[in-house]
């Protein structure tokens, strides 16, 4: 069976047995690791409230010059300072480096532009999808759909050509550790998600990752789509050849696809200037369909990924460059 399917014993996000003198010291910390998170919420929540309260322009730019100013000095930049040394060996440091101050500007803006979906969505103008008339009419049948964006532009926005198409999408998410900040991100993000948020990873209130995958898969094969932001390093993931080099990756938009003879969507969400106005790309790949379903799911990751790899190249400044590590062409997956 399917790694998505397989009982939650056997998958590696299965909790390890916990010792009663472990459970014990849990317990008793658990008050402390509450009134810290709640802690932690009021001073986020005391701060977006006083950024929602300026104009929208000034509020997103505001982070985004924050952002700009400390990503440098951060641990992550040196990683993305690397990655970009290998996807861009003709450019110099100073290109690179470029890059990685305009990266955390773009960061900075998604951040912030996360608390202003409600009122970027009430005005259409905002979004511009090429192709809309020809995308409106694919998306109008009933058959299941996946839909695969990467950390590039407003990676948040690139549902909306589904959501507001009337594909009611659900999306799939990594829960906050803080329950409360978690609580407050999902509803910020509910008008993409007419279908709900999905966790993955730990237990939290959204789900988990064995429970959370036969969900995905009940909602996609009752002619449901689902989103997915899919370029993450995935420590157990498929080996696929990506920016010069290769990386480990999920397979689960792939699996869930060719399991299901879902359509698959590629898209992108590009920022066209620093006002939240956007460019929203779609391409439909192919669905591989041969005898063997995990030789289909690794080719349909690596297309993928391809076109990932295609839109980072041409807008380099806006993916998010710390996350990728390199592994060894010849590992065995």
């Amino acid at each position: 069976m399917d790694q998505i399917l397989r009982p939650p014993t056997e998958g590696p996000t299965a909790p390890a047995p916990t010792r009663p003198a472990a459970r014990q010291v849990a317990r008793a910390m658990s008050p402390m690791r509450d009134i810290k998170d709640r802690l932690e919420f009021g001073l986020v929540w005391v701060a977006i409230q006083l950024v929602r309260a300026l104009p929208m322009r000034a509020g997103v730019e505001l982070i985004a010059g924050v952002s700009r100013l400390v990503g440098p000095w951060l641990r992550q930049n040196r990683r993305a300072l690397e990655n970009l040394a290998i996807a861009f060996p003709d450019r110099s440091a100073a290109d690179h480096q470029a890059i990685a101050r305009a990266m955390w500007a773009n960061m900075g803006r998604t951040f912030a532009e996360t608390f202003y979906i409600d009122r970027m969505i009430a005005e259409p103008s905002r979004f511009t999808i090429t192709d809309e008339a020809l995308w409106r009419q694919r998306m109008s049948g009933r058959g299941p759909s996946v839909g695969v964006t990467a950390h590039l532009g407003n990676w948040e926005l690139a549902i909306w050509p589904m959501t507001t198409f009337g594909r009611a999408p659900a999306g799939v998410y990594r829960p906050l550790s803080n329950p409360y900040l978690d609580r407050m991100l999902r509803r910020h993000r509910e008008p993409l998600y007419p279908s709900g948020l999905f966790g993955k990873g730990a237990e939290t209130e959204a789900g988990s990752g064995h429970r959370t995958a036969r969900l995905l898969v009940d909602h996609v094969r009752q002619s449901g789509s689902i989103g997915f932001v899919s370029d993450h390093y995935e420590r157990r993931g498929l080996v696929v050849p990506f920016l010069g080099r290769h990386t480990r990756v999920t397979p689960v938009p792939a699996m869930i696809a060719r399991h299901l003879g879902a359509s698959v969507w590629v898209g992108q969400c590009l920022r066209m200037g620093n006002d939240s106005r956007f460019r929203i790309d779609m391409i439909q790949l192919p669905l591989p369909r041969t005898t063997s379903r995990s030789a289909d799911t690794k080719a349909l990751t690596i297309s993928m990924i391809a076109t990932f790899e295609g839109w980072i190249r041409a807008n380099p400044e806006q993916w998010m460059w710390w996350n990728t590590r390199w592994v060894a062409e010849t590992v065995d997956d």
